[in-house]
């Protein structure tokens, strides 16, 4: 399935799930139950935002950006966990409000009914997305994944929540239940902004995959006296990396390139997303700096 046709399937399940869990707080009145609605709002938006950001990075390396339009998807992760933090703000004031007037709830019954079925949707969505995001490299879709993963959970706890509420007639609980709902929101927003502003930083890849790459290189680059200088960063779908290959100094062009060639095949036969260069050196003239590969 392609990035843009789930990204696009997103805002359809975010209206649906919205026009749920809104008939859910109507007819309850429950604060606990409009937390879940106010954030499914920032879902619906998020999921406008991953189409957009899915769509400019598609679009291929043009002069003014020969790296490609790939960071957009993490500026769309990061404007999602701004917005799930505003919505957290809006709960929180919710919450209060029924703190200071509490109101009877109404058709509770319903209105969890009404909840629990928008939650199954979220959650084989969230699924999907994160699958499928994963397998096309896109942070936009893994955020929004992620973010839907996180909106289940606090689906969970409002219906333990307010089924708690209606099983005990204690009206108190229900805007407490909203208020730790929102402090997990505000956890997971700051969370994807973290890990976007990380991509934007051009932040190294996970530990293993830098050890798969020093090990890759170590076995294709027979021929080769030695790599240094092993550098990485990631940024959106791709994976950049460089280092200096040391040869010696009577081997041919040719050759160096051969062993290039090799070492280029060998990383991309095993990762996705790499773009490499390779600063061939004779021996002799190296410059030795950070750790050495072979």
């Amino acid at each position: 399935m392609r990035a843009q046709t789930l990204a696009a399937g997103s805002i359809f399940v975010g209206l649906l799930v919205l026009a749920l869990k809104t008939a859910a707080w109507g007819v309850t009145g429950s604060a606990g139950l409009f937390s879940d609605a106010v954030e499914t709002v920032v879902n619906v938006a998020a999921a406008v935002l991953t189409l957009l950001a899915v769509r400019m990075a598609d679009r291929p390396a043009d002069a003014n950006h020969p790296y490609g339009h790939d960071k957009f998807e993490l500026l769309a992760a990061i404007i999602e966990g701004v917005l799930i933090v505003v919505a957290a703000v809006l709960i929180m004031d919710q919450a209060w409000n029924s703190f200071r007037r509490p109101l009877p709830l109404e058709a509770l019954p319903l209105g969890l009914a009404l909840n629990a079925i928008s939650t199954v949707i979220n959650l084989a969505w969230g699924l999907l997305l994160g699958r499928h995001g994963k397998r096309h490299r896109s942070a936009a879709l893994l955020a929004d994944g992620k973010h839907l993963m996180a909106d289940v959970i606090t689906s969970l706890s409002v219906l333990a929540g307010v089924g708690l509420v209606y099983l005990s007639n204690r009206i108190w609980l229900d805007p407490l239940v909203a208020i730790l709902a929102a402090l997990y929101v505000v956890w997971s927003g700051v969370r994807l902004i973290g890990a976007s502003l990380g991509g934007l930083m051009d932040a190294a890849p996970p530990v293993e995959t830098i050890e798969q790459i020093r090990r890759i290189v170590a076995e294709q680059a027979e021929g080769a006296i030695e790599a240094h200088d092993l550098r990485t960063r990631h940024a959106g779908r791709l994976t950049f990396l460089e280092f200096h290959l040391v040869v010696p100094g009577a081997m041919s062009v040719a050759n160096a390139h051969g062993i290039c060639d090799r070492i280029e095949a060998g990383l991309k036969a095993e990762l996705q997303g790499l773009m490499i260069t390779i600063h061939v050196e004779p021996e002799g003239k190296a410059k030795h700096h950070g750790v050495l590969v072979l």
